[in-house]
């Protein structure tokens, strides 16, 4: 018996080792890029923390599951003059929505639910949704009848009539902002108040981004019957070693919090999140699937490898590759892309670019102003996170910074994909 403390020790040790690894660091040429010209990509960077446009930046680009590059710029808080380092924590906004959006498709594998099915089959209060027409003579909202049910496919696509309350100026999204849709609770209370609200357009006709993507973290709870953070952490978080991300930051992690920006009058500004502003030093009540959690550029590279790899990382298989494709398919008919009448932010949906569940799709590069792969999927943050995958070279790429994205902002999606594939020499290697 005396063995057993001595042991118990080795037995932990031996099971932490037994967690995925980093992923192996390898140098550029080894996967094909130069040296010599990812260091423009460097400079480009540079210059945002020089001119006094960002505060801090950490990039981390990986190719054929290798770490090809791994930088940081800049400070993590510029009063203190703290750098920014690799394992800074990030608000990464609805950089949540593709992590959410996994979550949804493990219980798709397990038979949960179905791309066809009625969002009404499994939230019984949206059974009765009505469908925003206009305003009448008194200046009342008058409402029709959906052509159809809104489907769990228009959900996981934000083409199901829902929108935001914090973007658009639509008598909708007024009705959201005065029912404090985004305040709520709990997911409970946040569907309550939906039920009560029409939707903004008929589903299927338009792409509106939009809470469909908390209502998905409502599901997932109902669903699973854990809650959400639970969820992503046994079944997400954990198996790919994502040790950083979550709802909230602890004290013991508390200093290696990146401060939040916003531009005013050309400089920058310490600020609240504005209308995305969250409380991170303890659990949320309302968990956020669209966009409430804190993560490093090395943590959702492993989530983002993981993808790459068709839904498997270091021997944890989370989604099968037929899953992850899926995830990835572009799901808006050519007549909407054709309109070039949707967006948010950066992303413009057009006849290159489409959406998928949770991801903004590349789906034509013939169209689009700058290199990238087809089918490289994308998403990123309201304070500039981002993150590209692109199946094609077999590149995952990941940005962090902390600047409260307003026009004005630099486009760091664009801004990378120009500069990593001028950098890939040798594609085929």
């Amino acid at each position: 018996m005396r063995l057993i403390p001595s042991f118990f020790p080795a037995l932990l040790a031996f099971a932490l080792a037994a967690q995925p690894s980093d992923l192996p660091v390898a140098k550029p040429e080894s996967v094909g890029f130069s040296s010599q010209r990812l260091e423009r990509l460097h400079g480009r960077l540079e210059q945002f923390i020089d001119e006094k446009q960002l505060a801090g930046i950490v990039t981390v680009l990986a190719r054929h599951g290798k770490i090809a590059d791994f930088r940081t710029y800049g400070k993590r808080d510029l009063a203190s003059g703290a750098p920014i380092e690799k394992d800074t924590i990030f608000r990464i906004y609805s950089m949540t929505k593709p992590i959410t959006g996994v979550a949804m498709m493990i219980l798709y594998e397990q038979g949960k639910w179905s791309p066809g099915d009625p969002i009404a089959k499994y939230i019984p209060e949206f059974a009765h949704l009505k469908v925003f027409k206009g305003m009448d003579a008194g200046g009342k909202p008058t409402v029709e009848d959906p052509a159809h049910a809104p489907t769990m496919a228009e959900l996981m696509s934000h083409t199901a009539g829902f929108t935001y309350g914090i973007f658009g100026a639509t008598p909708v999204d007024q009705m959201y902002r005065e029912a404090r849709v985004l305040g709520s609770d709990n997911l409970q209370q946040m569907i309550d108040k939906l039920a009560a609200i029409p939707l903004l357009y008929q589903p299927g006709t338009k792409w509106v981004y939009s809470v469909s993507v908390d209502i998905q973290g409502y599901l997932v709870e109902k669903l699973s019957g854990k809650r959400l953070g639970d969820f992503m952490r046994e079944y997400i978080w954990q198996p790919l070693g994502m040790k950083d991300t979550s709802f909230h930051i602890p004290p013991e992690k508390a200093s290696r919090f990146a401060t939040l920006y916003a531009a005013s009058q050309g400089a920058l500004v310490v600020s609240n999140g504005g209308n995305v502003a969250m409380d991170y030093s303890k659990e949320p009540t309302m968990q956020s699937g669209g966009g409430g959690l804190l993560s490093t550029a090395g943590d959702y590279l492993r989530f983002s490898q993981m993808l790459l790899n068709g839904g498997e990382l270091g021997g944890s298989r989370i989604l099968a590759p037929s899953t992850v494709a899926l995830m990835r398919t572009n799901r808006l008919p050519p007549a909407m892309r054709n309109s070039r009448e949707f967006g948010i932010g950066f992303f413009h949906i057009n006849p290159g670019f489409g959406f998928g569940f949770d991801f903004g799709i590349y789906t034509d590069p013939g169209f689009i102003g700058h290199t990238v792969g087809q089918g490289t999927f994308t998403w990123g943050g309201a304070a500039g996170t981002w993150f590209w995958i692109d199946p094609a070279t077999d590149i995952a790429f990941v940005g962090m910074i902390q600047r409260i994205q307003l026009p004005g902002s630099p486009d760091m999606d664009t801004i990378t994909h120009e500069s990593v594939y001028q950098a890939l020499l040798n594609p085929e290697k």
